[in-house]
């Protein structure tokens, strides 16, 4: 079945060069295009694509509150935001409102192919380091006092085993499934059994949220400069 795409973006060219990209993929098709953030949100309502590439900086309503419509609305209708600069604010608040990862705008078209393939099937296309990386460098856009936390996470946290709270330290330090197999000395498939049930009982989509979350509620501390 075709994976379909929404692109967003207020310049035309970009999404030419896009569209260009995804169409001359087989398994890939371009349902529609928006100008705006009010029209992605609009098209992503009737079009009902499986992934909308959206640019964060867009004249009117922008990426970060097209985005946050997008992914509370039903249908599940995942977004990969694009952006200029690899640490940009604009793609953290965007992750924080539910975008399943990120890309720069001159990534490599297998690359692209690949995000969109991924988010698609409902993983995060940014790696969980390059995550902490972006989400510490914009610490102080956090709503609450770092340095003073006490909230531990609260009622959703309370659901969690030790060893998934294990698994979500592990997750919110950036390391991949293998590297948290060898920390707490259990196979990956293990591993893969406990990052689902933690996403599933914070319900969180995705890896990129759960270290979100952990920054949120005080269980990591953002790298001071």
């Amino acid at each position: 079945m075709s994976t379909r795409v929404l692109l967003a973006d207020d310049q035309e060219l970009i999404r030419l060069g896009f569209r260009t990209v995804i169409e001359a993929h087989a398994d890939m098709t371009v349902v529609g295009e928006a100008a705006d953030g009010e029209d992605a949100v609009r098209l992503s309502i009737e079009l009902k694509p499986d992934v909308v590439l959206m640019d964060v900086r867009m004249p009117g309503t922008d990426g970060i509150e097209a985005t946050r419509r997008i992914t509370q609305a039903p249908g599940g209708v995942k977004v990969l935001i694009l952006t200029t600069f690899d640490l940009d604010s604009y793609a953290f608040s965007a992750l924080r409102v539910g975008a399943s990862g990120f890309l720069v705008k001159d990534v490599p078209p297998e690359s692209l192919l690949s995000a969109i393939d991924s988010v698609a099937r409902g993983d995060a296309v940014v790696s969980p380091g390059l995550t902490r990386r972006l989400l510490d460098s914009y610490a102080h856009l956090l709503p609450q006092d770092q340095a003073n936390v006490t909230d531990t996470g609260g009622p959703l946290l309370d659901r969690l085993t030790d060893r998934e709270r294990e698994v979500l330290l592990e997750l919110a330090a950036g390391r991949s499934n293998a590297e948290i197999a060898e920390q707490l000395v259990v196979t990956e498939a293990t591993v893969k059994t406990h990052v689902g049930r933690v996403l599933t009982k914070l319900e969180l989509r995705d890896r990129v949220q759960a270290v979100v979350f952990a920054y949120d509620h005080g269980l990591v501390l953002p790298t001071r400069r």
